[in-house]
């Protein structure tokens, strides 16, 4: 499943390099040291994901890893591709 921004579940995915998490109660901040971007992850299930994806083969693999229901799975994907889009997770090379 591919979104208009390009994120396609079926791929491999991690964490970009140059970004780091900071757990906070809410879930944690997201902080990319290239373009100086902060986002605010509101969801620790959505913070095991992120950092799941590079353990898994694919993002939708990680989604199942992490219990994500296939309820909740629009507004997962719909996260993990606003986070594509600025930059703060990366297509990983298979």
């Amino acid at each position: 499943m591919t979104t208009a921004v390009g994120f396609d579940v079926d791929q491999p995915w991690q964490k970009a390099r140059s970004v780091a998490l900071r757990p906070e109660p809410f879930g944690a901040l997201v902080y990319h040291f290239g373009n100086r971007k902060l986002s605010f992850l509101k969801s620790k299930q959505l913070v095991a994901v992120v950092e799941a994806l590079a353990g898994h083969p694919t993002a939708a693999a990680a989604l199942a890893a992490c219990g994500v229901t296939d309820a909740q799975r629009g507004a997962y994907v719909k996260a993990l591709a606003d986070l594509a889009r600025s930059q703060m997770i990366e297509r990983r090379q298979p």
